[in-house]
C-alpha cells in the first residue's frame, strides 16, 4: 500500500540546439501515490511541461530523457510507440492546457470520447457512444445526449476543457496529468473544472500530476508540491508545510506575489526582480542568486543540493544555503524592496461617463446570399462613470459584454444607443476633428497579449515613439519623451534597440504600457493586462500600474476575470452578466459585503493561496453556462443560474422570471436584484 503509483528518479530532459545540448529538466525526483495530487509550480520556462511530457513520451524525437520513471513498477522510459499506445489513454490520461488544440475540429465530441474508449476496449460503436454520453454527463455537460453530436467550435472554453477531461478519464486511468487545466478560464468555470478533476480522481482513484502557476489552485487541490526553477526542484514539501513555512526565497516570493481577494486590506505585492536565467546561460552556483535578496558569495560558488528542512528526512527539502533565515519570515521581511500601496487622489472631474449604453449585432445565415435571422443583444442599458485618479474594473464571465463595452468607448464615435461622454464631450455631437486632435491621444489602450499587440518588425524605441510621431511631435521631443516614459516603466535605456521577440512577457507588457502612456493620456483602458503573465511578473506590472495611476492622476478602466488582481488595484467595480450591469460600487464593499447572488458566486470561486482558508470556506459553484444573448430572458438575465432563486417564494420566483430588475441604489452600491 505504501508503494508509489508514479516514481520519478533523477530525471533529465535534454534538447539539442545550435549551441549544444540544453538541459530543460535537471535531476528531478518525486513520488505520486494513488489518490494523491502532486503540484508542479514555477514560472514559465522552469521545465514543468517538459517534465510532464517527458513522463508520457510526448516530447519530440530530438529530446533525450534519462533517469528512471516507473508507473506501478513498470519502466516508462525507452518505450516504443506501440508500447506507449497501450499506456497513454488507458493507464495515463492527459488534460492539455489548450483544449481547442487538443480536440479534432472535424469530429463531434461524442465521437472523440467514444474513440478514446474503443481504442482500449472491445466495446461496440453503440456501447462506446453510450459510454461517451455517460462521461460527458459525469463532467457536467448539460443535455449530453444532444451535445455529444456537436463540434468543438460550438462549445465554450470551459465546456471544451470538460470534454478533454472526459477523454482523459474515459478508461479510468491510474494517473492523470493536468497541464495548466484552468489557465485563461473564467473564475467560475475554473472552479467547475477543478471540481470535475476532483470528482474524476475520486471516481477512478487515480493519482494526479497538476502543473500550474496558480498558488490558490495548489492550496485547494494538491497534497504535495514541487517548486521548480531553472529546470530543477528547489523546494519539495507537503502543501501545508510549503505555505506555513516556505524555506526557499523563491517560494516565499511567489507566495508574496499573489493578490488575496479575501484580505481585510489591500496590500502591495512582492515583485521578484529580474528574469529566470536562460537554459543556455545559467549562472554558476545557485540559479536564483541574481534575483535573490539574501544572496551571499557562497551562493555563487556551487549549486546547492536538496537538503531536509525538518526532522523527517524526506518530508520537506530545499535547495538553499540560507533556508534557516527564510523560514518563519513574511515575504515583505525578505524582499525589502517591495513597493508600498500608493493611493491616488480622487477628483470630482468625470473623465468617462456612460449612460444607457446598448449594442446589438445582426445574426445572419447563408453561404452565398446572407439573410438576417436574428439579433444578438451584446449590451443593454450599461451605465457607469470613471473619475480622474480612479480605477474602475469590469468583471464577469466571458460573454458578459466586458470587451464590447471597451470597444464602444475606444471607437470614440456615436454609440448605437445611449450616451458615451469622454472628458465632457458627448461622442454623439463631438466633431471628428476634435476626436482626432484631442480625444484620441487622451484615451489609450493596453491589450491582453503584448506579443500580439506589438509590431515584431520595430525596435522598442520606435514602438514607444510611434504614437508621438502620429501626433506630430518632433524628433527631439519624441526622444526625450520616450526616454522619460521608458525609465518610468522600468525599461533600461540600453534595451530600447531590442525587438519584441528578445523580450520576456513582462518586459513586453511594460513596452505596451509605455506606448500607452507616452501621449500623456487622461484615460487608460486595459483589457486583461496581466492574464498572460507569470504570477511574479504579474505582481510587478500591477505595482507599476498602481504607481503610474497615483503619480499622474490617471483614470483607468480595466476588464479582468481575475478577482484577486481586481482586489489589488480597483477603486470601484462593475459586475457584468449577459450585457447587463448587475452590481456596481466601491471595491471595499464589493469584497466585504457583496449583494448580488452572481457577485457572491464569483467571489466564492476565487482560489485563495492559503490551504487552511481555501479548503474550509463555503463555495457557491454555479451550474450551467450563460444563456444565449440571441434570445434574452424577459426577466432577470441571471435567474436561470441563480442559486438563491429556489429558496424564494413562488411569487418572487415568478417576478424574477418575468420582470427585469432595475439597477437601484442599495447603501453605497447599485444592485440589479429583486431581493438584494
Amino acid at each position: 500500500m505504501n508503494e508509489p503509483l508514479l516514481s520519478v528518479r533523477n530525471m533529465y530532459v535534454t534538447f539539442s540546439s545550435e549551441h549544444g545540448p540544453v538541459d530543460a529538466v535537471r535531476g528531478i525526483s518525486f513520488d505520486i501515490h494513488a489518490g494523491q495530487t502532486l503540484a508542479l509550480v514555477g514560472e514559465s520556462g522552469s521545465g514543468k511541461s517538459a517534465l510532464a511530457m517527458g513522463i508520457v513520451g510526448l516530447l519530440p524525437p530530438s529530446a533525450r530523457v534519462t533517469g528512471e520513471v516507473h508507473l506501478d513498477g513498470q519502466s516508462l522510459l525507452g518505450m516504443s510507440d506501440q508500447q506507449w499506445s497501450g499506456i497513454r489513454g488507458r493507464r495515463v490520461g492527459v488534460v492539455f492546457q489548450e483544449s481547442l488544440s487538443a480536440l479534432t475540429p472535424t469530429m463531434s465530441l461524442g465521437k472523440q470520447v467514444a474513440a478514446a474508449v474503443r481504442v482500449h476496449t472491445n466495446l461496440s460503436k453503440r456501447l462506446a457512444w453510450d459510454r461517451a454520453v455517460e462521461l460527458l454527463d459525469m463532467v457536467g455537460i448539460a443535455d449530453p445526449g444532444r451535445r455529444a453530436h456537436e463540434y468543438p467550435h460550438q462549445f465554450s472554453g470551459g465546456m471544451r476543457q470538460r470534454a478533454v477531461i472526459a477523454i482523459a478519464i474515459a478508461n479510468a486511468p491510474d494517473l492523470i496529468i493536468a497541464d495548466e487545466p484552468t489557465t485563461a478560464l473564467d473564475v467560475t468555470v475554473q472552479a467547475q473544472i477543478l471540481e470535475v478533476l476532483e470528482q474524476a480522481k475520486a471516481e477512478t482513484g487515480a493519482g494526479v500530476l497538476l502543473i500550474t502557476h496558480d498558488l490558490g489552485v495548489v492550496a485547494g487541490h494538491a497534497d504535495n508540491a514541487v517548486v521548480m526553477y531553472a529546470g530543477r526542484a528547489v523546494e519539495h514539501a507537503s502543501v501545508e508545510d510549503l505555505y506555513r513555512s516556505p524555506a526557499m526565497p523563491y517560494t516565499l516570493g511567489l507566495i508574496g506575489s499573489v493578490p488575496d481577494a479575501g484580505a481585510a486590506h489591500r496590500r502591495s505585492l512582492v515583485s521578484i526582480d529580474g528574469e529566470p536565467p536562460s537554459a543556455l546561460n545559467r549562472p554558476s552556483g545557485c540559479p536564483f542568486a541574481p534575483r535573490c535578496p539574501l544572496v551571499t558569495d557562497a551562493c555563487k560558488d556551487a549549486e546547492p543540493e536538496l537538503v531536509p528542512v525538518g526532522a523527517e528526512a524526506s518530508a520537506h527539502t530545499v535547495a538553499c544555503l540560507r533556508f534557516a533565515e527564510v523560514q518563519g519570515r513574511r515575504p515583505d521581511e525578505v524582499f525589502r524592496n517591495i513597493a508600498t500601496v500608493v493611493s491616488g487622489t480622487l477628483s470630482d472631474e468625470r473623465v468617462l461617463r456612460v449612460r444607457g449604453l446598448g449594442r446589438t449585432f445582426p445574426i445572419t445565415k447563408g453561404e452565398i446570399f446572407r439573410r438576417k435571422v436574428g439579433i444578438l443583444h451584446a449590451l443593454s442599458d450599461v451605465s457607469f462613470e470613471v473619475r480622474a485618479g480612479e480605477t474602475l474594473c469590469i468583471v464577469g464571465e466571458s460573454g458578459g459584454g466586458k470587451t464590447t463595452t471597451l470597444l464602444e468607448i475606444l471607437r470614440l464615435r456615436p454609440p448605437e444607443r445611449g450616451l458615451v461622454e469622454v472628458l465632457g464631450h458627448d461622442l454623439s455631437t463631438t466633431s471628428a476633428h476634435l476626436v482626432k486632435t484631442r480625444l484620441r491621444q487622451s484615451v489609450q489602450l493596453v491589450m491582453q497579449d503584448p506579443q500580439a499587440a506589438l509590431d515584431p518588425r520595430l525596435p522598442v524605441f520606435d514602438l514607444i515613439a510611434e504614437p508621438l510621431r502620429a501626433a506630430g511631435y518632433g524628433a527631439h521631443a519624441t526622444k526625450v519623451r520616450v526616454l522619460e516614459v521608458s525609465g518610468l516603466v522600468g525599461l533600461p535605456p540600453d534595451g530600447l534597440d531590442r525587438f519584441p521577440i528578445s523580450l520576456s512577457g513582462g518586459q513586453r507588457q511594460r513596452v505596451a504600457i509605455a506606448r500607452a502612456l507616452v501621449t500623456q493620456p487622461r484615460l487608460l483602458v486595459l483589457d486583461e493586462p496581466v492574464s498572460a503573465l507569470d504570477v511574479s511578473t504579474r505582481a510587478s506590472v500591477l505595482n507599476l500600474l498602481a504607481r503610474v495611476k497615483a503619480e499622474f492622476g490617471l483614470a483607468m478602466l480595466i476588464v479582468a476575470h481575475d478577482l484577486a488582481m481586481v482586489r489589488h488595484i480597483a477603486d470601484r467595480i462593475a459586475v457584468m452578466y449577459l450585457g447587463h450591469v448587475l452590481e456596481e460600487g466601491p471595491a471595499e464593499s464589493f469584497f466585504k459585503s457583496p449583494r448580488h447572488p452572481y457577485t457572491r458566486a464569483l467571489l466564492s470561486a476565487v482560489p485563495v493561496a492559503d490551504p487552511g482558508r481555501e479548503r474550509n470556506r463555503s463555495r457557491v459553484v454555479l451550474t450551467g453556462e450563460q444563456p444565449s444573448a440571441w434570445t434574452p430572458a424577459a426577466g432577470c438575465v441571471f435567474a436561470a443560474r441563480c442559486p438563491l432563486r429556489p429558496t424564494l417564494s413562488k411569487e418572487i420566483q415568478q417576478r424574477c422570471h418575468l420582470e427585469r430588475p432595475a439597477l437601484i441604489d442599495c447603501s453605497d452600491a447599485r444592485v440589479a436584484c429583486h431581493v438584494a
